[in-house]
């Protein structure tokens, strides 16, 4: 199981990179082969402020749809379009192209209670 060490990662099974002020979020590889193959990504909170924890979109697979939680409070400003027409992007290449959005944090304090890949791998019994 592919468990970035520069990445942080939540209970929820999304990765985190963190780079200033700003947040690039997706699903981790677990959380991709858990669901199976995807079908569809439904993120319609670009512009919109999400609280820790909320739902910030949907993947589909073909056995199931998925919530996807906002790791880190934030204004949504942008999903990743490539995604939107080849979800199947998310299963190849969780943690590059498949990507899901970017966010600007509105309380990088926040950052410190995310799980380190460590932490995750324990998580995950990986």
């Amino acid at each position: 199981m592919n468990v970035p060490a520069n990445l942080k990662y939540t209970k929820d099974h999304e990765w985190v990179l963190v780079e200033g002020d700003t947040a690039t979020i997706g699903i981790t590889d677990f959380a991709q082969s858990e669901l199976g193959d995807i079908v569809f990504v439904d993120i319609n909170t670009v512009g919109d402020n999400v609280a820790k924890e909320a739902v910030f979109g949907t993947v589909e697979a073909v056995k199931t749809v998925s919530d996807l939680f906002m790791p880190l409070s934030g204004e949504v400003l942008e999903m990743n379009s490539g995604v939107e027409t080849n979800p199947e992007t998310v299963n190849k290449d969780p943690y590059g192209a498949g990507w899901m959005i970017k966010v600007k944090l509105s309380n990088t304090a926040e950052v410190a209670s995310l799980l380190s890949a460590d932490d995750y791998k324990k998580l995950i019994g990986a």
